[in-house]
């Protein structure tokens, strides 16, 4: 099998590189090539198979055609411009997030008239394709309704792949993350970064910001989970999944004030006192017209599994980030 990674020198797609490389298989099948691409080049990882790294920007002509050119067996479509960066420059954020995509499903499209081709897609939506009116659960039918230039790009995507896919011209899987928390490394531009540094930053003793209400409520699964999410995606039959390619994943609903407790359970009361109140409205706009929460019964029917405690997120963070170096203590 052959897989093409877009987005791969981001923190998930090394993840999924990671995973694959120790997995092996895809359904059955021995992965025999890597090909991973991003605006930067991706690290060449330690593989036996092939591996072809490659620096492109998915939005330039000509270039979602060279990054097929090969006829991956799957394609995992994870770059974006995340949804401060996306808010802030609108040009860039649509060139990125739907030229670039688009382009990647008509590449796919013309190949498969020269010669026939059908590629697994999975394509990494996100859970603010969802706006007001905003209940405090959201199910499985509701209606995509964004209120951030982010999630209509994502929204229009995820209509893209089920067109494309019900025209037989790909295999598309769209899966919605939550908010991934915690985010490893340093801070991006993404509106949602405060919720990972104020719990990343404080697990190292340093002093982290929190530009919104303790009482602000969100969706959440660790990066660890959402690897494995989009590795059951690949692996998924999309037969089960009718005309709705799209799907929300499971997480966790917890408030800021939630996520700073478990902070205070897992590593003392020393690291919640690093966090410090300062308002920012911009960022509070944005968040208040994100989803709170979910019940995601269709995914988990699907298989897909997340966390279900905060206490759990943090510690696969220092499992997989911070490993045996950092002295952690339980209080009863």
């Amino acid at each position: 099998m052959k897989i093409l990674i877009i987005g791969a020198a981001g923190m998930l797609g090394r993840k999924l590189v990671q995973s694959l490389i120790f997995k092996g298989k895809m359904n059955g099948q021995p992965i025999e090539a890597l090909i991973l691409a991003d605006i930067f080049e991706p690290e060449r990882p330690d593989f036996a198979g092939a591996v072809e790294t490659i620096a492109a920007d998915l939005s330039l002509a000509g270039i979602a055609e060279r990054l097929i050119e090969s006829r991956p067996d799957l394609i995992c479509h994870l770059a974006a411009v995340v949804s401060g960066e996306a808010e802030a420059d609108f040009e860039k954020g649509y060139s990125v997030n739907l030229d670039g995509t688009r382009a990647l499903f008509e590449a796919i499209r013309l190949a498969g008239q020269k010669k026939p081709y059908c590629p697994k897609v999975v394509f990494t939506s996100s859970i603010v394709v969802f706006g007001e009116p905003l209940p405090d659960i959201i199910g499985d039918s509701h209606c995509l309704t964004p209120l951030t230039s982010y999630g209509t790009q994502k929204a229009i995507g995820e209509l893209l792949l089920a067109d494309y896919s019900r025209r037989g011209f790909l295999d598309g899987i769209g899966i919605r993350l939550p908010t991934i928390s915690i985010r490893p490394g340093k801070p991006n531009k993404a509106a949602s970064g405060f919720f990972s540094s104020i719990l990343r930053e404080p697990l190292i003793g340093q002093e982290a910001v929190l530009p919104v209400s303790e009482t602000v409520r969100h969706w959440f699964a660790s990066p660890r989970a959402a690897v494995r999410f989009i590795v059951h995606a690949a692996e998924l039959d999309t037969q089960r999944l009718g005309s709705r390619r799209s799907i929300t994943m499971p997480g966790l609903a917890a408030t800021v004030g939630d996520q700073i407790e478990a902070l205070r359970r897992v590593a003392g009361d020393a690291a919640a006192k690093l966090i410090r109140h300062e308002p920012n409205k911009a960022i509070a706009d944005i968040i208040a017209g994100w989803p709170r929460s979910f019940d995601a019964n269709r995914a988990k029917e699907l298989g897909f599994i997340a966390e279900t405690s905060f206490d759990e997120i943090i510690r696969v963070h220092i499992e997989d980030e911070l490993e045996s170096t950092l002295p952690v203590h339980e209080q009863a």
